[in-house]
């Protein structure tokens, strides 16, 4: 319990940090590495990307990963493995509570620095809803999969990292939006798995 505790701290400090860092006394400012993201991925665009990317974030999206997560729960169901099963549904419910609850509370605006390559989400932008929601998922699914694990992490991995980029080249969230995202959902399914199995990954059957 205290390991799951401890994710869950570092999780939260990575978005307080992050928060701090990106709007110092409720003021949110423009950091240098975000211009300097942002740019980059402005420099890159092309209409064959435009489509690629807009496209990919959709794999960060809840209308996609709930049902694929309700999909996995049910199949590990099915297999008798019900922690696992509520497992991955609490790491993708949680991470997307937790970033939701994190925008309002830090109601950083989205980037204006260039123009934007799908229609600007009404929501904030600190952190990474989409961000977190597909590392989230791409964890679960890791830490479920058990000797199959090696095989999914690249897969998986791949798509959390073109989630993350897509939103930067869409000019939808600040770079770091994303890092912070990915960190702080990391660790909160980190936790959650901790709590959930204990100090050991459930025993291969």
């Amino acid at each position: 319990m205290l390991k799951g505790v401890m994710f869950w701290v570092l999780g939260v400090a990575v978005l307080l940090g992050g928060a701090w860092a990106v709007c110092p006394d409720a003021q949110c400012v423009l950091i240098d590495s975000d211009r300097v993201g942002l740019g980059l991925a402005h420099a890159l665009r092309a209409v064959w990307l435009d489509r690629l990317m807009s496209w990919v974030t959709w794999l960060g999206s809840l209308r996609l990963l709930l049902p694929l997560a309700g999909l996995a729960a049910w199949f590990l169901l099915r297999d008798g493995r019900r922690r696992e099963a509520g497992f991955v549904m609490l790491a993708l419910l949680g991470s997307a509570a937790l970033g939701h609850l994190a925008k309002f509370w830090v109601a950083r605006p989205r980037p204006d620095l260039f123009p934007v390559g799908l229609a600007m989400p009404e929501t904030w932008s600190y952190p990474s809803s989409h961000a977190m929601q597909a590392t989230a998922v791409a964890c679960a699914l890791f830490l479920v999969a058990r000797r199959r694990g090696a095989a999914w992490a690249v897969p998986l991995g791949i798509a959390v990292l073109l989630v993350g980029v897509s939103r930067i080249y869409l000019q939808l969230h600040f770079p770091s939006d994303v890092i912070a995202g990915t960190l702080a959902a990391a660790l909160w399914v980190g936790g959650l798995h901790a709590l959930v199995f204990g100090e050991r990954s459930p025993a291969p059957r």
